[in-house]
């Protein structure tokens, strides 16, 4: 006579058990990680921000530091003046408008009925007043995004670039100190024409010493990426630029 743990009805019984339980702790841990998660998201944007205004922890000539998350929050309440929300011809301020999600605004703008929100970081660098913008677009293989901080002449103050998938050595060295640095003092206009700033493939001033071209030098190898980080560029500044011009009106 067979033993009960012989029968195949044990195992399976056994199998649905393990399932439960474990699955039941999994779902614990995630829900207990949850709001740790969602407190890292949100200083992972405020260090994002900062960063592409220039309030970092940089030394040298090639390393990507940010501000610390202990540090963090008090470092962005300190440089961020005011955070406003753009939605067709209103204007106002809310203090959580890093936490609109750009891509999901994106979506619901495609409904001719929604007009959509765009979020803008107002802060002061150097005595200047900066203004930093989010940015979405698509890479080769997933998406692309970051922030651009613009002073009042429309001249590039610094970027922040970051994907989800692009390829190491080759379109992932867009989140590089030496890309990235490339956009400082590159302006987004050419007289009054907005042109934004292309990630140029050939282009012949490779140290970049040009600040009036609306480019810099692609990255070796990394075509699609670079095209991707022109056309977010070009996509995204041009919704705040009614707003950017009426400020020097």
């Amino acid at each position: 006579m067979s033993k009960t743990t012989d029968k195949n009805s044990y195992t399976i019984i056994f199998a649905v058990i393990m399932v439960i339980v474990v699955g039941s702790l999994l779902a614990g841990v995630a829900q207990g990680l949850k709001s740790k998660i969602t407190l890292n998201e949100r200083f992972e944007k405020m260090q994002n921000i900062l960063y592409a205004m220039g309030v970092n922890g940089n030394e040298g000539d090639g390393d990507v530091t940010f501000i610390s998350t202990d540090k963090v929050e008090e470092a962005f309440a300190k440089n961020i003046t005011k955070q406003l929300v753009i939605q067709g011809d209103n204007v106002t301020e809310d203090p959580e408008a890093y936490l609109i999600d750009i891509k999901k605004e994106e979506t619901k703008a495609k409904d001719p009925n929604y007009q959509r929100r765009l979020p803008l970081f107002v802060g002061e660098q150097d005595g200047e007043t900066v203004y930093v913008l989010p940015m979405r677009g698509k890479g080769l293989w997933d998406a692309i995004w970051g922030f651009v901080a613009l002073d009042k002449d429309f001249v590039v103050q610094g970027v922040f670039f970051d994907h989800a998938g692009e390829t190491p050595g080759l379109g992932g060295e867009i989140k590089q100190r030496y890309f990235m640095d490339d956009f400082t003092g590159e302006n987004i206009m050419d007289g009054d024409t907005f042109k934004g700033i292309t990630v140029a493939k050939g282009n012949n001033d490779p140290i970049n010493e040009n600040k009036t071209d609306n480019k810099v030098d692609a990255i070796a190898g990394a075509t699609i990426t670079g095209d991707g980080i022109t056309a977010m560029i070009r996509k995204d500044i041009r919704l705040y630029l009614p707003y950017l011009k009426s400020l020097n009106q």
